[in-house]
Formats: C-alpha cells, structure tokens, sequence
C-alpha cells in the first residue's frame, strides 16, 4: 500500500470561521464540527482538521492546482482585498510568479498561516 497522508491538524483561534474561510477560498464545501475538530475535505484522501488552540506558530500550505482553480481562487483572493505575493519574503508585493512556466501565489489566513497557489512544482 502507498503511503498517503489523510489528515492534518490546522490551528486556529476560530476553528469555524477558519474553516469557512478555507473553504470559500479554495472553492471547498464546509459541512460544519464533527467532533472536536472542523475539517475541509481537500481531496479522495485528504483533510484539513481545523482546531482551536489558544497560541501556535504559524504553519506553511502549499497546494499544486490547475490553471483553471488558480484563477478561480486567485479571483475570491483578489476580490476579498486579501494582501498577496510572489513568495515567500514577498507575502504582500501584490504580484505573482512565474517559476518554471507556472504560476504561484502567497497569501495569509486569517490565523496568519501562509497558504501557496502553486501550477507547477
């Protein structure tokens, strides 16, 4: 059997709110808290488990997408106002990148987790 991660554990101070914001963002469905935790369901075999903690650091999510689900989340981070950059020292220079014939984006969570957009790897 190949490895293949399932889960992962998001902190966030509102794992609610964070969760709809994840998923409205990347064009997900929120069903609601199963137990304790509020999941997105990215993929067949994988969940973001969103789950409220009191102080963390800030984590890094990078997702390899399509041209047609970059624009459409480029699009919703764009029309929320939501600062963006080309990389990972640039989060805020509102421009994107173009390595290796693809395109990546850098934006912030309302946790302060950076999330990456990325076309190519």
């Amino acid at each position: 059997m190949a490895i293949t991660l399932n889960h992962t554990i998001v902190p966030a101070h509102d794992k609610d709110a964070s969760a709809k914001f994840f998923a409205h963002m990347f064009g997900l469905n929120y069903e609601g808290a199963m137990g304790h935790f509020a999941p997105v369901r990215i993929n067949e075999t994988l969940t973001l488990d969103f789950d409220n903690w009191d102080r963390f650091e800030m984590h890094h999510y990078a997702f390899q997408v399509g041209d047609v689900e970059f624009d459409a989340i480029f699009g919703r981070i764009k029309e929320a106002g939501i600062p963006y950059g080309s990389g990972p020292f640039s989060q805020e220079d509102m421009q994107i990148n173009t390595r290796r014939g693809g395109r990546g984006v850098y934006f912030k969570d309302p946790n302060g987790h950076v999330l990456e957009l990325l076309t190519r790897v």
